[in-house]
């Protein structure tokens, strides 16, 4: 009997002292992605990420924490889901501090606050061959239109990203100078492969145009403003308007024009077989490689791009390709820092739109410093900028 007691006492200090290491492993658990936390927002505060990307991450990495730090009397199980919170944590912060390849939008934007909005329309179908095919209408507080149209294309590298991400909030401010916002949701890469994408931006155009009386909106001053992909598609809508080859006609409003009056085009790609070298000239080494079967252009394009198979692609879906005389004026910008697509990119589109068009018809100006969509865009200043464009144009 004495045997047996000691070994039930052993046993005893044994399961205490387990669970003590369980109660300090989890607490220093906490304290992990606690620093995550903290990391992510002095890298904010420093300006290396732009300010939405940075709260979402702050706050996946609080969430972890407090998952981390919960009650120690919690069984193995939430001790094993707490570890990989915190894991998770330092990914969300590590993910905040690293521009996402093919930029703008994804998974880490919160959405735009419309909360104040009162009048708009949402989800609104403009084609029927896929459920990603809706828009956003939103419409001035003031004023009673019709209202011209900023068509806000989202970015996130062709593959990801939606209408109503923090991406969306730059346009909103043009409903306080009297511009009815739309933001497009289209088809993804992993849903379907160029050109698709480009004939739902087209579709979205003519649907705005065809149902303008319904929607109290000036069919005849229409804007495409995107970044990162956004931008790519927004320059291609901008270049190509009309463009039979690039018009799905089966997704509605066949015969009318997709043609747009202006266009912003924020740090698109446009060129892709020449990002590679580009970046090797810049002597800035990039966040990945272009011409690789996993890279967002060639999963987009569905070809390896730098390869043969891909090159006539690369072409047709290049802005480049289109450049006439009739097309609107442009605005573009990028920043000198950018790791996900190259400021040559941006440079070299504007030279050859302001060779056909002129010089006053296209504005191009790079960002001292700035990274792919970070908080140097997203100033009042900067954005007013852009209006500012959209006013000479569309008013």
């Amino acid at each position: 009997m004495m045997g047996k007691r000691n070994k039930n006492e052993a046993n005893v200090g044994k399961f205490e002292m387990n669970r003590c290491v369980r109660r300090t492993a989890k607490e220093n658990m906490g304290r992990i992605a606690l620093a995550a936390a903290l990391s992510v927002l002095l890298m904010a505060g420093c300006g290396t990420m732009a300010p939405i990307q940075s709260e979402t991450a702050v706050a996946s990495a609080l969430e972890a924490t407090a998952a981390a730090t919960a009650d120690s009397s919690a069984s193995a199980a939430p001790e094993t889901s707490s570890s990989a919170a915190a894991e998770s944590a330092t990914a969300s912060a590590s993910a905040g501090t690293k521009p996402m390849r093919g930029g703008g939008g994804g998974g880490m934007m919160q959405n735009a606050d419309t909360s104040s909005i009162t009048t708009k329309h949402l989800d609104v179908a403009y084609a029927t061959a896929s459920e990603t095919q809706k828009l956003d209408i939103y419409l001035p507080n003031e004023g009673t239109g019709p209202f011209p149209v900023i068509v806000q294309i989202h970015g996130g590298a062709f593959k990801s990203g939606d209408k109503a991400s923090g991406e969306l909030t730059p346009a909103l401010s043009g409903l306080a100078r009297g511009y009815a916002v739309v933001a497009v949701n289209y088809r993804l890469s992993g849903e379907a492969q160029f050109p698709a994408q480009i004939n739902d931006i087209k579709a979205a155009i003519r649907f705005v145009r065809a149902n303008a009386a319904q929607y109290n909106l000036n069919p005849d001053k229409i804007a495409t403003w995107g970044g990162s992909a956004g931008g790519s598609l927004s320059a291609l809508a901008g270049t190509s308007g009309d463009v039979v080859a690039l018009q799905d006609d089966s997704l509605g409003n066949a015969g009318v024009s997709d043609r747009i009056q202006a266009c912003v085009d924020w740090f698109g790609p446009i060129f892709f077989s020449d990002m590679d070298a580009q970046f090797a000239e810049l002597g800035i080494t990039p966040v990945g490689v272009t011409s690789d079967a996993n890279s967002p252009e060639s999963q987009y394009l569905g070809q390896t791009v730098g390869s043969s198979a891909a090159e006539e692609l690369v072409k047709q879906a290049s802005a480049m390709t289109y450049i006439s005389a009739d097309d609107p004026a442009f605005f573009i910008e990028h920043g000198t820092a950018d790791q996900n697509i190259p400021i040559t990119q941006s440079m070299n589109f504007a030279d050859a739109l302001k060779t056909v068009l002129g010089v006053d018809k296209a504005t191009f100006t790079q960002l001292e410093g700035a990274g792919h969509g970070t908080s140097e865009f997203m100033t009042e200043e900067n954005v007013a900028k852009v209006l500012d464009f959209l006013d000479a144009e569309m008013k």
